[in-house]
């Protein structure tokens, strides 16, 4: 494997002088790569508007045509910042972090603000399910009593998520969870990976937060939907997802945040399981199908799907990889054993490519997305901004205390009722919480609907 210099000075041209600085970071200095961290941070802010009068809070600019940013890309930027305050002990985006989660909840409690509702995909939603884990995880300031909780709202889109309404119903595909939420939008015919891997990888932190059985139960259902619709390969490729009425014709597109979100969900339940064979089978195989897939080009993260010519990657995908390093850092933490030295020489590589063409915008360290280049390449978005500041903080992840529970900790309250009626759904069975979280999932029983592994957003 070639592996490139952990020092850098990815400049645009070290000449006789340098009008702009480039990003600069010692890979093997932790204070370099804090401080290198913060300035991505503050460049990648400058994206968001929500906290300038006339703006909406939470949100990148968007949609298009009206800014570049989908509602979900919001969600996903929040649960980079606090992964980022976690590992790098910097609060001073707390308020903004704050304010951006609580305004986007909605009136039910569920991440379903009405003036996204029509557009809704479960992964949308899922994303900021995302963002409310971690600040339980992490241990983020808990909202006063009287406003929903980190814990309750992840709880509200997993137990949204498992009814039958949002479901196959019998057939080959049955039990897949549909792309979108409602069936006037396009794609709720399309069983994908990403929102059942969304569900799987909620349920498995659910399970590990709060000890209960039940989310684990309904993380290894959803497992073994989407292995047995041949969405993971014998090699441990992870495909798109298929249409109904049988999920038969798979689109074998591999996107890197859908093989990292069921490596982290397998991480969780790896941990939860106390090293269970069957799961530590599960992760090793998504582990190597990881490196072998999404760094084959000399150990730096690539999307052989989109990124390979002719092929066009679209403002979703372009953010793909940071989510990819995060989830690969936190499974370490999960699973030190197994992944740390298979993981971690390839995430300094891949970083060290990433920041080396940071070199562009104005101040001159602004990223672009071809890290396999070792050039800037001219495009600006927050998405590759948050590329950047994942890599990075891939490095010290390992290193810093991993996720919290309601036994380690954790303070965030849960609400087993969240998100769902009561007459509404059938239980499986009573449910103990006898945790400190109040985190008993309302489980939701034998509900039959097939799993609808999807294509991301832009992809059926």
């Amino acid at each position: 494997m070639v592996r490139l210099p952990t020092t850098l000075l990815a400049a645009c041209g070290l000449l006789a002088g340098r009008a702009l600085a480039a990003l600069e970071v010692n890979l093997d200095d932790k204070e370099s790569i804090k401080k290198a961290a913060a300035l991505v941070a503050e460049d990648l802010l400058t994206f968001y508007r929500g906290d300038e009068p006339g703006w909406v809070p939470g949100i990148l600019p968007g949609p298009p045509p009206d800014g570049d940013y989908y509602w979900w890309q919001g969600g996903a930027m929040w649960g980079a910042l606090l992964d980022y305050r976690h590992t790098m002990g910097d609060t001073k985006f707390d308020d903004t972090i704050y304010e951006a989660l609580l305004f986007q909840v909605g009136p039910n409690n569920d991440f379903m603000p009405p003036n996204w509702t029509a557009s809704m995909g479960n992964d949308d939603q899922a994303f900021w399910a995302y963002a409310a884990l971690l600040a339980a995880e992490t241990g983020f300031r808990d909202p006063p009593a009287d406003q929903p909780q980190w814990l309750a709202l992840a709880q509200a889109v997993f137990n949204e998520q498992t009814h039958i309404d949002r479901r196959v119903e019998g057939g080959e595909c049955d039990w897949g969870l549909r792309w979108q939420v409602y069936r006037t939008n396009n794609g709720f015919d399309y069983i994908n990976t990403v929102a059942n891997a969304c569900y799987f990888n909620i349920g498995a932190r659910l399970a590990h937060y709060t000890g209960n059985n039940t989310y684990s139960e309904l993380a290894e259902r959803t497992y073994q939907l989407i292995d047995r619709l041949g969405y993971i390969s014998d090699q441990y490729d992870v495909y798109d997802g298929a249409h109904l009425p049988d999920c038969k014709e798979i689109n074998k597109a591999q996107f890197s945040y859908n093989a990292a979100m069921l490596m982290q969900g397998a991480a969780f339940m790896y941990n939860v399981t106390n090293g269970n064979s069957t799961w530590e089978t599960r992760l090793d195989g998504l582990a190597d199908g990881i490196l072998r897939v999404f760094f084959a080009q000399d150990g730096v993260a690539f999307e052989p799907s989109c990124e390979r010519p002719p092929g066009v990657c679209n403002a979703d995908m372009e953010s793909y990889r940071g989510y990819m390093h995060r989830w690969m850092a936190n499974s370490i933490q999960l699973a030190p054993k197994l992944l740390y030295n298979k993981f971690m020489p390839t995430l300094k590589t891949s970083t060290a490519a990433g920041v080396k063409q940071c070199t562009g915008g104005a101040n001159g360290r602004m990223c672009g997305f071809h890290w396999t280049t070792g050039k800037y390449d001219g495009l600006l978005s927050a998405s590759l901004q948050m590329n950047v500041l994942g890599a990075l903080t891939s490095l010290i992840m390992p290193e810093v205390p991993g996720p919290l529970t309601n036994k380690t900790g954790g303070t965030s309250k849960g609400d087993p009722d969240a998100g769902l009626e009561k007459t509404e759904m059938p239980t499986l069975a009573p449910i103990t919480t006898g945790d400190k979280a109040g985190a008993s999932i309302l489980t939701i029983l034998i509900v039959t609907g097939a799993l609808s592994a999807f294509a991301w957003m832009s992809l059926d």
